[in-house]
């Protein structure tokens, strides 16, 4: 399943400015047959659980459980917020299928880095930016991709894989205007990277 290319033939040469201490890994997966295993895993999420993929929900119903506890009243009386407090096995929305695909991504995640060898302690960055800058960049992204996904009714997952995958128009504007913009801001941000 690993690619023969390098990261950086995969990657553009600042790949090796990215993980110098990852020298010894294994090699990144072909990014097509990664697609390919990808697609196949939304089938088997169609085919054994009756939906499709998506993380932005699981975070919706841990916010609605922390609500229910800290105003009930509140939680009660709030439309959104009921639809993932029954969500879930039992009327508990932590026992939702989305909760457990993202726990699961995250084992997934950290055993996969710790196979190939890439499971460091260092913060990937460019030589142009400060380890504190780069995780405020990646702390605004994150949150403005949280927004989005909550306007957008879906993030990449949810939207762009599964909504896509069911020729859903509006997740494929979706996924265009994620791709316009990521080309529009990259030249923007690649001086940091190399």
């Amino acid at each position: 399943m690993a690619s023969d290319h390098s990261p950086n033939e995969l990657y553009g040469a600042s790949a090796a400015l990215i993980r110098p201490d990852t020298a010894g890994a294994a090699p990144y997966w072909n990014p097509y047959v990664s697609g390919v295993l990808l697609g196949l895993v939304l089938l088997a999420a169609y085919v054994l659980m009756g939906r499709g993929l998506g993380a932005s929900g699981a975070f919706s119903s841990v916010t609605a459980l922390a609500v229910e506890k800290a105003a009930p009243a509140h939680a009660a009386g709030n439309e959104f917020y009921q639809g993932y407090l029954q969500n879930g096995i039992g009327g508990n929305p932590l026992k939702s299928w989305l909760v457990f695909e993202v726990i699961g991504v995250f084992l997934g995640g950290f055993l996969s880095a710790a196979l190939a060898g890439r499971l460091t302690g260092n913060v990937a960055k460019g030589p142009r930016i400060s380890v504190r800058t780069r995780l405020l960049f990646a702390l605004a992204g994150g949150t403005m991709m949280g927004i989005g996904a909550k306007f957008a009714r879906g993030c990449t997952s949810g939207q762009g894989l599964s909504g896509g995958a069911v020729l859903n128009v509006g997740s494929w504007a979706f996924m265009l205007m994620v791709f316009a913009l990521a080309y529009a801001l990259a030249y923007s941000f690649r001086r940091l990277w190399t």
